[in-house]
């Protein structure tokens, strides 16, 4: 038998309940298994009913992990389980509540693709960082080609951040670290290139 030596009465900022229990065991439970268990001060369990609780304390917090990491970012499936699994879940706990957001349509890996990419765009990323980044949300390349299926050339992002980027008598050195910043955002050298002879060419008409 386990006994349930004190449980707080009032909830966490997260909304879990501290429970102490007779071996020292300490778990934070929602209310919902609080009441699904009928826990009260003084309760005692079987090792069955301790094992069940243990099994749903498990299942219910990476249930509420998840929700609050699918609110505040676009994640994808593989991406939102490793992150569970990271903050302590138990890896099978992380993948049952992926699957039940999932039958929710709370997290879609085309939908992540194309929110991710989204986003590329307009910070003025080139395909090279897009890719990087659908890498990076471990979402399944059977969903890249369509994310990225109208993605802009970024010709125009590329002429404004060199016109507000480089000086007009700009030396060697002051072109060196415009070329590079916009490569670490993921433009193509040759794209650069381009841009930038098109412009010295315009000022020189």
């Amino acid at each position: 038998m386990m006994r349930l030596d004190s449980i707080a009465a009032q909830p966490d900022r997260v909304g879990r309940h501290r429970a102490v229990f007779s071996d020292g065991t300490v778990l934070r439970l929602y209310r919902q298994t609080v009441q699904d268990f009928g826990l009260y001060e003084g309760r005692e369990l079987t090792d069955e009913e301790y094992r069940q609780l243990q099994l749903s304390h498990g299942e219910m917090s990476a249930k509420m992990r998840a929700v609050r990491i699918v609110s505040a970012s676009s994640v994808s499936k593989k991406d939102l389980e490793q992150r569970l699994i990271q903050k302590g879940e138990n890896p099978e706990s992380a993948k049952n509540a992926v699957s039940w957001l999932s039958e929710m349509d709370l997290v879609d890996d085309r939908k992540t693709a194309q929110q991710v990419v989204s986003r590329c765009i307009a910070k003025g990323y080139g395909v090279a960082r897009a890719k990087q980044m659908l890498y990076e949300k471990r979402i399944p390349k059977e969903y890249w080609e369509e994310a990225l299926a109208d993605y802009p050339d970024q010709v125009e992002f590329i002429q404004n951040y060199v016109e507000s980027h480089l000086p007009e008598q700009a030396n060697v050195k002051e072109i060196k670290k415009v070329v590079d910043a916009l490569l670490r955002k993921g433009h193509s050298y040759g794209m650069i290139r381009h841009v930038m002879d098109l412009q010295d060419a315009l000022e020189d008409e």
